[in-house]
C-alpha cells in the first residue's frame, strides 16, 4: 500500500522533474539573496541593493516572449524536440550568464554586474516558461500533483545549494575582507551545477502534444527583437533619467524614484507602440499570439476575471516585499555570513519544503481556496515576527525560530498557489497562460520591493516589517469573496 502511494513520485517522469526543478531553482537566489550579500560586502548602499530586485521584472514580463518559445522552432537544437530544445538553450544561457557575472566586480563596475544579473534573470525566466509547459504536458492530470511535488522538491534543494551553499562557500573562502575572487569562484561553481539540468534534458522525453509550430519564424523573431529594444530603452531611461527634485530628503528621493520607474515603463510601452505603427511588428500576428490566450481566459470567467487577476497579483506581496531586505537586515543586525547561510538558507529552505508538503496536502484535503486563505494569513502574520526581531538583541536561537516560522508559511502559501494557477490554465494555451499568471503574480510585489531599501531608510526596520504584514490583509478579503462567487472553469 505504501509503495502504491509513493509510486507516482518514483516513476521516471517524476524523478526527471526533480532534477529539472533543481535547474529552475538554482539561478533565482543567485540574483536576489546571494547577490544582495555580495553587493553589501562590496560596499553598495542599502537602497541600491533593493533596486536590484527589479531584475525580477524579467519574470513579470516573460509573457512577452512566451509566444516565441511556444511557436518558434530552433535550428539544430530543434532536433531534440520543441520543449527539450528550448530547455537546453535556456540552461546554456544561464550557465554563460553565471560565468559572465562571476567576472564582474560591483565595487568598481556596478553597471556590468547589473547587466549580468539581467541576463541571468532573462535566461531563468525563459527556462521557467518551458518548464511550466513541459511539466503540464508531460503527464495526465492525475500525475500533475506528483510532478509538481517533485519539481518543488528539486527547486527547494537548489535553493539550499544556491542560498546556503553559496554563502557557506563564500564564508569558507573568506568574506571578512571583501575579495572579488571569492564571489567569482562561488558563481562559477553554481554554473557548473547547472549541468544537472542539461544532462536531464538529454534523458527526458519530448511531450506528445500536437502543436502548430510557426513555419514562418520572421514575426516571432521580430517580437523578440522588439522586446529587447524595449528592454534596452527601459534600462537606458533608468540610467540617464535625472531626478526631478534635487534633495537629500528621503521622501523626495522616494518620489523621484517613483517618477523615474513610471517614465521607464512608459518608454518601454512607447517603443512597442512605435514598432507596431511602422509595421515592424505585424498587428494581426501580435493579436493571434497574445490575444487568443487572454480571450480564452476572459471567456471562461467573464467580468470575474479581474478579481482572479487581482488575487494573483497580490497573493505573494507580503513575502516578496520583505524578502528583498532579509539578508541586508540579518547582516546589519550583526549576524555573520555563515550564520545567515546556516539558519536562513539551509534550515529556512528545509522549513520551506516542509511547508510546501503541508500546503500540498492541505490543498487536497481542505480544498484550494481554504488553503490559499490559510497561506495568506500565516504569511502576513509571520512578517510580524521580523518586526519583533528588529526590536530585540540579536540572538541566533530567535533568528532560527523566526526564519523557520516564516519559511513554513511561505512554503505552504507557495505550494497552494501553484495548484491554483495550474487549475486556472487551459491546456490549449499552457505556456502563455501560465506565463501570464506568474507574470501578474510578480509585477506589483517586485515594483514595491524595489523601494524596500528607501522605506527602511525612511521608517526603520520594525515599521517596514509591520507594513509588509498589513499589505497582506486585502488578500484575505479577496480570497473570501472569490471563494463565494467564482468557481474554476477549466477547458
Amino acid at each position: 500500500m505504501r509503495f502504491s502511494y509513493l509510486s507516482p513520485l518514483l516513476n521516471p517522469t517524476s524523478l526527471r522533474m526533480l532534477f529539472l526543478g533543481f535547474a529552475a531553482g538554482l539561478p533565482i537566489l543567485l540574483i536576489f539573496s546571494t547577490l544582495s550579500v555580495w553587493l553589501f560586502k562590496a560596499g553598495v548602499n542599502r537602497a541600491t541593493i533593493t533596486l536590484f530586485s527589479w531584475v525580477g521584472f524579467a519574470y513579470s514580463f516573460k509573457f512577452i516572449w512566451t509566444p516565441i518559445v511556444d511557436n518558434l522552432k530552433l535550428p539544430i537544437l530543434g532536433k531534440l524536440g520543441h520543449r527539450r530544445s528550448w530547455l537546453l538553450l535556456s540552461q546554456l544561457m544561464i550557465i554563460f550568464s553565471l560565468i559572465f557575472i562571476s567576472f564582474t566586480d560591483p565595487k568598481t563596475s556596478l553597471l556590468c554586474t547589473a547587466i549580468a544579473a539581467i541576463f541571468i534573470a532573462f535566461s531563468s525566466a525563459t527556462q521557467d516558461i518551458v518548464l511550466d509547459a513541459f511539466r503540464i504536458e508531460s503527464a495526465s492530470k492525475k500525475l500533475q500533483g506528483a510532478l509538481s511535488s517533485m519539481y518543488l522538491t528539486g527547486y527547494r534543494i537548489a535553493m539550499i545549494v544556491a542560498g546556503a551553499g553559496s554563502l557557506w562557500i563564500a564564508s569558507f573562502l573568506g568574506t571578512e575582507i571583501y575579495n572579488q575572487k571569492v564571489w567569482q569562484q562561488v558563481y562559477q561553481i553554481m554554473a557548473l551545477l547547472m549541468l544537472f539540468g542539461v544532462l536531464t534534458v538529454f534523458y527526458s522525453s519530448e511531450p506528445k502534444i500536437k502543436r502548430n509550430i510557426e513555419k514562418k519564424s520572421n514575426q516571432k523573431i521580430k517580437f523578440f527583437i522588439a522586446f529587447l529594444a524595449s528592454l534596452a530603452g527601459f534600462i537606458l531611461c533608468y540610467l540617464y533619467f535625472k531626478d526631478l527634485f534635487d534633495s537629500k530628503d528621503p521622501i523626495v528621493n522616494f518620489f523621484n524614484e517613483f517618477i523615474k520607474i513610471i517614465f521607464c515603463f512608459l518608454t518601454f510601452a512607447l517603443i512597442i507602440f512605435l514598432l507596431i505603427r511602422i509595421n515592424f511588428i505585424n498587428k494581426g500576428s501580435a493579436k493571434n499570439a497574445y490575444a487568443k490566450p487572454v480571450l480564452d481566459f476572459l471567456n471562461r470567467y467573464g467580468s470575474k476575471a479581474t478579481s482572479i487577476l487581482l488575487l494573483i497579483g497580490l497573493y505573494r506581496i507580503s513575502d516578496v516585499v520583505l524578502g528583498v531586505m532579509a539578508n541586508v537586515f540579518y547582516i546589519e543586525k550583526g549576524f555573520s555570513v555563515a550564520e545567515i547561510a546556516t539558519y536562513s538558507k539551509f534550515f529556512g529552505t528545509v522549513a520551506t519544503i516542509v511547508g510546501g508538503v503541508i500546503g500540498g496536502l492541505a490543498s487536497v484535503h481542505l480544498g484550494v481556496m481554504r488553503s490559499l486563505f490559510i497561506g495568506a494569513l500565516i504569511s502576513a502574520l509571520s512578517n510580524l515576527l521580523f518586526a519583533w526581531l528588529a526590536l530585540i538583541t540579536a540572538d541566533v536561537k530567535i533568528l532560527a525560530f523566526v526564519i523557520t516560522a516564516d519559511n513554513i508559511a511561505s512554503g505552504f502559501a507557495g505550494a497552494t498557489f501553484i495548484v491554483y494557477l495550474s487549475a486556472l490554465t487551459s491546456i490549449k494555451f499552457t505556456a502563455t497562460q501560465y506565463a501570464l499568471f506568474s507574470s501578474a503574480m510578480l509585477f506589483l510585489p517586485k515594483l514595491i520591493a524595489g523601494y524596500a531599501g528607501g522605506l527602511v531608510n525612511l521608517f526603520g526596520y520594525s515599521t517596514f516589517f509591520i507594513f509588509t504584514a498589513i499589505i497582506g490583509v486585502p488578500v484575505l478579503l479577496l480570497i473570501m469573496w472569490i471563494n463565494k462567487t467564482i468557481k474554476i472553469n477549466k477547458k
